[in-house]
């Protein structure tokens, strides 16, 4: 493999969350600075964003809106984020930068030694209704972020995906020529 930056080598998406640890303030705005930085098409930043710490009305807005079987673990979480993107001028490429934004964020916080795990699974249209978003903003993406926990806290089928290798495709498959 490649050399690679330890921020980006050591990045996972766990499911095991430490159930008592919290975000703190300061870590919320940096994680949220790292994604203000990220590039975008004449940087429009069409991205915006829904924080709830464990426990506070919106965070649970955000959980009762995710696939059950997300909300297993996910309620474990110190923070849940929704992404969501303004669509304004290309929609594709509005929904492209979020992703920037959200990947930018990911490795903050893995240089803040937390975890984020994004999640495509939930109730779009419920979950824009339920936190009274304006007009043209899709949520795209909710990212559980927090601190590692006990994968054995886990349910028998998630803790094989947890403790199970990481992998990736090979380069030379994802090159096309």
């Amino acid at each position: 493999m490649a050399d690679l930056t330890p921020l980006l080598a050591f990045r996972w998406s766990p499911r095991a969350f430490a159930p008592d640890a919290e975000l703190a303030d300061d870590e919320a705005a940096s994680l949220l600075e790292a994604a203000r930085w990220a590039p975008s098409a004449g940087n429009a930043q069409p991205w915006r964003f829904v924080l709830g710490h464990r426990q506070d009305e919106i965070w649970k807005r955000i959980l009762v809106s995710l696939a059950e079987g997300d909300q297993r673990w996910a309620r474990h979480a110190s923070a849940l984020l929704v992404g969501a993107h303004t669509g304004a001028g290309d929609p594709e490429r509005a929904a492209y930068d979020l992703g920037q934004a959200v990947a930018h964020l990911t490795v903050q916080a893995t240089a803040l030694g937390l975890h984020v795990h994004q999640l495509d699974r939930f109730d779009r249209a419920g979950l824009a209704a339920e936190l009274d978003l304006p007009a043209g903003i899709r949520p795209l993406v909710v990212a559980a972020v927090g601190r590692l926990g006990d994968p054995f806290s886990l349910p028998a089928d998630l803790l094989t995906r947890e403790t199970a290798l990481r992998r990736r495709h090979p380069l030379a498959t994802l090159l096309l020529r």
